[in-house]
């Protein structure tokens, strides 16, 4: 597949670089992906335009009100209530810091003894997220913390933490592979001379941990159909859990699905989808750099390495069944209905939003995994 280049910027220019370097001249999906969200300067994630809400390319249910950051309150207030002493909260990759603003305002306000013996750590990659960050949590900065992931690891094994990631593995950098009638192949990105821009080049695999994770998922080879592997969010869980002490929980928030589904015959194309500006499309070799592009996540796959590396799944609910179960009804509040913008108007749609939206209410999904017993 070749695409029109909508630029020809530097990040585009340090693409180039990185495909002429390499014998075949081609790199892999993964490894252009972690260029266009994660280069240091120049990478989506990385760099200074806004990313999140009605000027950006996207909203994240934190978006939809503080309903999300409350009842993930909720949840931490149950979570501490069976553990004694300081209670550490993690968030991984927290963005602007919405979500942690939220939880924390609603846990000082509603649960003051419980904010007292609260420590939160935020581990945000990208510089400028981190000064978001700085800016949204400035009122709870006596108990806010920013650690990079390598001195968080360092500073493990961490007993009775809760540790929340919205929207993370799926911003992971994914491979693509695809089923030929003559095997498997990997869908790689090069450079077309003559039409001058990106294309797509398939090769053989070369057995590895591609080929290891397409045996041990039993993906069904049917001629044609594309599959995202995404081998940095089972690095990602593993990594985590290998430094959580007993009763400590991971709380992974995303969309996605179990493997049966992400597997299926409808799913010809895959799930690879780009954001630009509020709008989707398939089209992940424009734009380097200036769109965000994601994968439906395989909550199985995370599963099985949780179990592999000594977490226990407690549940996988959807986004909906979890927020019921933090109680979200009782937050609806009668209110004058000759006024559409009163605070108490403006929450009952939220909620309405985040029960009833097809996108949020089902896809998203919640899954809880849990490290030993808390002491």
């Amino acid at each position: 597949m070749k695409t029109e280049q909508a630029n020809d910027s530097p990040l585009l220019q340090a693409i180039r670089e990185q495909i002429d370097m390499q014998p075949g001249r081609a790199i892999s999906f993964r490894d252009y992906m972690d260029l266009c969200l994660y280069h240091p300067s120049l990478g989506y994630y990385m760099n200074s335009n806004r990313k999140i809400g009605r000027a950006g390319d996207f909203y994240t249910s934190a978006s939809v009100g503080s309903v999300l950051g409350d009842m993930l309150a909720a949840y931490l207030r149950s979570f501490a209530e069976t553990r004694s002493g300081d209670i550490c909260l993690t968030e991984w990759g927290g963005g602007d810091g919405t979500l942690a603003r939220q939880m924390l305002d609603a846990i000082r306000s509603g649960s003051p003894a419980l904010y007292a013996r609260l420590r939160f750590i935020s581990i945000e990659k990208s510089p400028v997220h981190r000064s978001l960050q700085s800016e949204a949590l400035a009122p709870h900065m006596g108990l806010v913390s920013y650690l990079t992931a390598e001195e968080w690891h360092a500073a493990g094994p961490w007993p009775n933490t809760l540790v929340l990631s919205n929207e993370l593995p799926d911003a992971f950098p994914v491979y693509l592979i695809v089923s030929r009638e003559a095997g498997w192949r990997e869908i790689m990105v090069g450079w077309d001379d003559e039409q001058s821009c990106l294309t797509e080049v398939e090769r053989p695999l070369s057995g590895g941990e591609l080929e290891a994770f397409i045996i041990k998922e039993a993906i069904p080879p049917r001629a044609g159909q594309r599959f995202e592997v995404n081998l940095d969010a089972l690095r990602w869980l593993r990594s985590v859990a290998g430094s959580l002490g007993n009763g400590s929980v991971l709380l992974t928030i995303d969309y996605g699905h179990v493997r049966e589904e992400l597997y299926a015959p409808h799913r010809m194309n895959g799930t690879l989808l780009c954001y630009r500006k509020h709008q989707a499309s398939d089209t992940p070799l424009q734009f380097p750099g200036e769109q965000d592009m994601t994968a439906h996540v395989n909550f199985s796959a995370l599963i099985d390495a949780g179990k592999e590396a000594g977490l226990e799944p407690s549940g996988l609910l959807s986004q909906k069944q979890f927020l019921l179960e933090q109680g979200l009804l009782d937050e609806l509040s009668d209110h004058d209905a000759r006024d559409p913008f009163s605070p108490q108007a403006r929450r009952n749609r939220a909620i309405r939003q985040l029960l009833l939206s097809d996108q949020m209410s089902e896809l998203f999904k919640v899954l809880i995994q849990k490290k030993g017993e808390p002491h």
